[in-house]
C-alpha cells in the first residue's frame, strides 16, 4: 500500500501545494498560480522596491537592442522557465546553462540569445524533453557585496503572516533552517498594523545591513515587501539573494511570489499574467471550465466528484491492478455539461483504454449525473468501455436511467466492484 500513499501524495501536492517557500503554505485544491522572475520584478518595481534594471527578449534582435538601450557595463540573461537549477540546465542544442553573465557587447548578446531562444531548457525541475525558452530577461549585473534571504510567507504556526530572514543569502534556505538554524530569524507581522519600523530595523541588523545607511534602507524595502505581499493577495514573497552592491546599493535581485487562488476574483491584473505554455493544455481546459485535472501516466481515465474520493479511486484501481490516468474531480456541482467537458478532456489522452466515473451523491442528485452521462456519451460518441458507479440521493432511479440507455455502460454496485470492472475492460 506504500506505493498507493505516493500516489495520492503526489495528486495531492500537484493539486493543493503552491510555491515551496521556508514556511510550508496549504490551501484549498487549486491550481496555483505561478509567475516568471521578471513579472514578479515588475510586481516590486511598480511597488518601489529596489531592483536592477531590466527588460525582456523574445527575439535575439531584441536582446541586442536592449544592451545597447541600458547602456550598463555587464549584464546578465536569464532564459524564463517555471524551473529551478536554470544555471545549470542543458539546451536541446547542447548549450550549457540558462543564466549568464556576459560583458555589454551587441553582437554577443545576439549570438547568445540564439543560442537560448526557440531551444528546450533541461534542469532537475523540468521534465526530461525540457521546457522551450520564449523569453529572456536581460538585466543589469551588479557587483554584490553580501548576499541574504528574506521572505514574507503565511504561516500556520502564527496564523499570518511573517517575515523570515538570514544573513546566509543565495543558497537553499532550507539547508540553512537544518544546517544552521540560529541564522533563521522571523518576525510575526500584526496584520492590523504591517511591519512596524523596529520590526524592520531588527530585521536588517540581523541580516547584517549595518554600513553607512543601508539597515535604513533595507528597512524601507521589506516594508514596501509587505505592502506588496497585502495588496495583490499573496501568499509568499520570496527574494533570494537581497543584497547589498560595493557601491552601497540594498537591491531585490530575484523574486519569487505565491498567490491566493481564492483572490483572483479582485487580483485579476496578476492573474491575467499567467503563462500556461508550460502546463498540460488538458489541465488549462479544465482549469477554464472549473475542474481539476492532472495528466497521470495509467490508461484508466476517472471521473469522481470529491478529492478525496478521487484519491481513493485512484489507489484502489492500483490495488486490483490498473493504472490510474489521471485525477479529475468535477466538484460538488456535477452537471451534464461538466460530464461532458470532463469526458472529452479524459478521452484526449491516447493512453486511455477505459474509464471509470465514481459519484458519490450527496448533495448531487444522481440521476442528474446519470442523466448526464447518457447525454455525455451520445454527445461525443464514447466509444471506450465506460464503468460507472453511483451512490447516494436518486441512486435506484440513477441506475434504471443507464441501464434503459441502450448504451454499453457497465454498472457497478460500490467501488471494489468498479475497479476491478474497469481493470478487466483492458
Amino acid at each position: 500500500m506504500a506505493g498507493l500513499t505516493r500516489m495520492s501524495m503526489r495528486v495531492a501536492l500537484q493539486t493543493a501545494r503552491g510555491p515551496a517557500s521556508a514556511v510550508g503554505v496549504m490551501s484549498s485544491q487549486r491550481r496555483f498560480l505561478n509567475l516568471h522572475e521578471y513579472q514578479c520584478k515588475n510586481l516590486l518595481r511598480e511597488a518601489g522596491c529596489n531592483v536592477q534594471q531590466f527588460e525582456v527578449a523574445t527575439t535575439p534582435d531584441e536582446a541586442a537592442d536592449i544592451v545597447e538601450r541600458m547602456g550598463v557595463k555587464e549584464n546578465v540573461v536569464k532564459a524564463m522557465v517555471l524551473a529551478g537549477g536554470r544555471g545549470k540546465g542543458t539546451f536541446s542544442n547542447g548549450f550549457q546553462g540558462g543564466v549568464h553573465v556576459m560583458d555589454a557587447d551587441k553582437e554577443k548578446m545576439r549570438e547568445l540569445a540564439g543560442k537560448m531562444l526557440g531551444h528546450s531548457l533541461v534542469t532537475k525541475q523540468t521534465p526530461p524533453e525540457g521546457v522551450l525558452v520564449n523569453t529572456l530577461m536581460v538585466a543589469e549585473a551588479l557587483d554584490i557585496d553580501h548576499e541574504t534571504y528574506f521572505a514574507i510567507v503565511l504561516d500556520r504556526e502564527n496564523n499570518g503572516a511573517v517575515m523570515v530572514g538570514s544573513p546566509e543569502g543565495g543558497v537553499d534556505i532550507e539547508e540553512v533552517a537544518e544546517s544552521n538554524p540560529d541564522a533563521i530569524f522571523k518576525e510575526k507581522i500584526d496584520i492590523s498594523i504591517g511591519v512596524t519600523d523596529e520590526q524592520a530595523a531588527r530585521m536588517a541588523k540581523n541580516l547584517g545591513f549595518t554600513k553607512g545607511d543601508e539597515g535604513k534602507i533595507a528597512a524601507e524595502q521589506f516594508q514596501k515587501l509587505y505592502e506588496l505581499f497585502a495588496k495583490v493577495d499573496a501568499t509568499q514573497v520570496e527574494i533570494n539573494p537581497f543584497a547589498n552592491t560595493k557601491d552601497g546599493r540594498v537591491v531585490c535581485f530575484d523574486a519569487k511570489m505565491g498567490f491566493d487562488d481564492n483572490a483572483a476574483f479582485r487580483q485579476k491584473a496578476v492573474f491575467a499574467q499567467e503563462d500556461t505554455a508550460e502546463m498540460d493544455p488538458r489541465e488549462v481546459e479544465a482549469a477554464a471550465l472549473g475542474l481539476n485535472y492532472v495528466g497521470m501516466d495509467g490508461n484508466i481515465g476517472c471521473l469522481v466528484n470529491g478529492a478525496g474520493l478521487a484519491m481513493a479511486t485512484m489507489d484502489i484501481i492500483k490495488l486490483y491492478g490498473g493504472e490510474p490516468a489521471n485525477f479529475l474531480d468535477c466538484g460538488g456541482g456535477v452537471t451534464p455539461e461538466g460530464v461532458a467537458s470532463a469526458f472529452k478532456i479524459i478521452t484526449k489522452d491516447p493512453k486511455v483504454k477505459a474509464i471509470l466515473v465514481n459519484i458519490f451523491g450527496g448533495i448531487v442528485n444522481c440521476a442528474t449525473v446519470a442523466n448526464g452521462i447518457v447525454a455525455a456519451c451520445k454527445e461525443i460518441k464514447l466509444e471506450l468501455p465506460l464503468v460507472v458507479r453511483l451512490e447516494g440521493t436518486n441512486v435506484d432511479e440513477a441506475r434504471a436511467i443507464l441501464a434503459n440507455s441502450g448504451l454499453p455502460i457497465i454498472s457497478a454496485i460500490d467501488l471494489d466492484d468498479a475497479a476491478q470492472k474497469a481493470v478487466a475492460t483492458l
